[in-house]
């Protein structure tokens, strides 16, 4: 397995599921689903062959470094380190869970869908995985397009406004992302060195507090964008509403955590004293984030519109942790990006069980489930206690460690935080207690002769999730040793900066 491209064939390896795919017969749609399932079962299996990744090793494992578009110093450079690692694992585990999920909701336009799923993987594990900064962009493009896709087709009433929105608020990030990649490369070739876009070789080079501050903002916006953080969210619980339930599993678990990604991989590391100067600015946005969210998720009348917020809210603390830049609280971060995939994750399915049974999510419509459904309400209570952070499953571990970070960068900064601990409680339980044990509304009474519990496809896609959320609420050590070599090169990158001392604004 040593000379095996493993990372490559993680990759792309969902290819083989899209070419498959377009041969099949439309027809056919039972072999399609098979296929995708097994394309995307198989990246996963690649993935699990990463676990031989040693904390105490290369920085960069499994890499693989090829010449791509010579003349312009750009090469196909890929590998993993522990941060890479879990997020990988996390999207393998999250796209085959939502393929699976979608064998009976999906009926139309089948062959597309799974082939716009599979290639939504390819541009998701590409930038996890790329060391090449034009590599990184393009595998960030490339993600962009199956998940318009994904809203505008099968999405909801609404799908094109909600999709339209999505895509002018990314792609602007994205092309400030690109003039940023350009002119760190640029800079670095007018000091006499060859062209390239390797993150490696940028990483460390003395770049003006100019060019610093510059290229930070614009890869800040990129980024916060996509995370999304406080005031750039507004795009987030629209896309999240229309799309079907797959994506939203897939928006939530892995397509918000590229944006905290690549603050971790690129703008830290790379602009160390433009990341120290902004980090007050950056920070008082994340706890405007994190109560914002949790006060606006309080009043939502739609269930999935919830859950969107509170990912604006739980993200927040991911941004709080990655810019207090000490130990905790980065370790922190990267472990709430796991645990919110799985947990979130697991809340957009089931609230695709419920839709799928009565074609609504309205709060006060629901009641009484708990009688009618009692499988299902176990589980959505077991991932809303991991949402609140009860100790013993996975949300606790990485709040914890962040507001732990947050003590040790300043009180204050704790204690404005703190608030959220209560506010996640109220709206998470106060939403339970209504769907669940109130009194069932004259429309649920209704829908209740159909109403079915869980079956075999659904149990199915929850039970890795279910595994994982007590799994690493018990023993997270396994994924904060694998990340704890990562964290401490990125605090190393910020240790000794003083900020931007000589800015100068070109304006």
């Amino acid at each position: 397995m040593a000379d095996m491209p493993l990372v490559s064939l993680v990759v792309f390896s969902p290819l083989l599921g899209v070419a498959a795919i377009l041969l099949t017969p439309p027809s056919q749609t039972r072999l399609v689903r098979w296929i995708a399932l097994a394309a995307a079962l198989l990246s996963f299996g690649f993935s699990l062959t990463l676990l031989g990744y040693q904390p105490s090793g290369a920085e960069f494992q499994y890499r693989e470094d090829l010449s791509w578009i010579p003349a312009f110093g750009m090469r196909y450079t890929v590998g993993i380190d522990g941060i890479s690692l879990v997020l990988v694992i996390l999207t393998t585990l999250l796209s085959a869970v939502a393929i699976l999920y979608s064998w009976k909701p999906i009926q139309v336009r089948i062959r597309e869908y799974y082939a716009a799923m599979l290639l939504l993987m390819v541009g998701m594990l590409g930038v996890f995985v790329a060391l090449d900064m034009f590599l990184f962009y393009v595998f960030w493009e490339v993600s962009l397009i199956p998940m318009y896709l994904l809203i505008g087709i099968w999405g909801g009433p609404r799908r094109i406004y909600a999709t339209v929105k999505f895509l002018i608020y990314t792609l602007v990030g994205s092309l400030l992302m690109l003039v940023a990649i350009l002119a760190v490369a640029i800079a670095h070739a007018s000091a006499g060195n060859p062209f390239t876009f390797s993150y490696e070789t940028l990483r460390g080079f003395p770049f003006t507090d100019t060019l610093q501050a510059g290229a930070f903002l614009a890869f800040f916006l990129a980024f916060a964008i996509k995370v999304p953080m406080w005031p750039f969210h507004t795009w987030l619980p629209d896309a999240h509403v229309e799309a079907p339930t797959a994506g939203s599993i897939i928006l939530a678990g892995v397509l918000l955590k590229l944006g905290g990604y690549g603050f971790l991989r690129f703008s830290i590391p790379l602009l160390p004293d433009a990341s120290v100067a902004f980090a007050p600015w950056i920070i008082g946005l994340a706890i405007i984030a994190i109560l914002y969210g949790a006060m606006v998720a309080m009043v939502q009348p739609d269930l999935k519109k919830l859950i969107a917020y509170s990912s604006v809210s739980h993200m927040g603390f991911v941004m709080l942790g990655a810019f207090v830049f000490n130990i905790q609280g980065l370790q922190g971060a990267v472990f709430q990006m796991i645990s919110h995939g799985i947990t979130t994750g697991a809340l957009f399915l089931l609230v695709g069980v419920i839709y799928e049974r009565t074609h609504d999510r309205q709060i006060a419509h629901m009641g009484g489930l708990n009688a009618r459904l009692p499988q299902y309400a176990a589980l959505f209570g077991l991932f809303t206690f991991a949402s609140i952070g009860l100790p013993g499953l996975s949300g606790f571990v990485g709040e914890f460690l962040v507001l732990l970070g947050a003590f040790q960068y300043s009180g204050w900064v704790a204690a404005a935080a703190m608030p959220v601990v209560i506010l996640s409680a109220v709206y998470m339980l106060w939403m339970y207690q209504r769907a669940f044990f109130a009194v069932p509304s004259d429309w649920m009474k209704r829908a209740w002769a159909g109403l079915t519990d869980l079956n075999r496809d659904e149990w199915l896609s929850l039970s890795p999730l279910i595994v994982l959320v007590v799994v690493l609420g018990v023993y997270p050590g396994p994924i904060l040793d694998t990340i704890s070599v990562p964290v401490d090169r990125i605090i190393e990158a910020v240790n000794g900066s003083g900020g931007l001392t000589s800015l100068v604004w070109p304006w």
